[in-house]
């Protein structure tokens, strides 16, 4: 079923690149960027979290948090996290089953092949833990300068 703009965020709780647990009420009372990706080390999923890491601190600056989300596991996010100086959490979503709840995981087309995965897409979530916007299918050339000019 699709979100919509002041649902309740679906609650979850997913390993990061260390296995610990991170869950989304840690954050309550915080903004939070919850960015679906496809998978580590890809073109696009490169230059998105690099926009990320390169705006990171101007989302810092308006104590917004954000979370990157793939079915990579952790061995693979600790790569890429230490490969590009990422300075926030990529979770492991092993199975697709948040993306799921977040309407951000089903099938997929590539050079006529279908498969199950990922969509690029990103949830703002507000300090009450509502959603308050939505992206879907985003380009990751211009993606993090409109997510700022929406937010600050």
């Amino acid at each position: 079923m699709p979100l919509h703009i002041g649902d309740l965020a679906p609650p979850f709780t997913l390993p990061d690149t260390q296995g610990e647990p991170v869950t989304l009420a840690d954050f309550h009372g915080n903004r939070v960027v919850l960015y679906f990706y496809p998978r580590d080390n890809t073109p696009g999923c490169t230059k998105e979290a690099i926009a990320f890491r390169d705006a990171y601190s101007a989302f810092q600056d308006q104590n917004i948090v954000v979370l990157g989300v793939s079915t990579d596991d952790a061995k693979s996010h600790e790569k890429f996290v230490n490969k590009f100086d990422l300075p926030f959490p990529l979770l492991s979503d092993a199975g697709g089953k948040v993306a799921e709840t977040y309407d951000s995981y089903g099938l997929k087309k590539f050079m006529g092949k279908e498969y199950l995965g990922i969509s690029r897409n990103t949830f703002v979530i507000s300090p009450d833990g509502r959603i308050e916007k939505i992206y879907k299918k985003v380009k990751p050339e211009n993606h993090i300068a409109q997510l700022l000019q929406d937010l600050v």
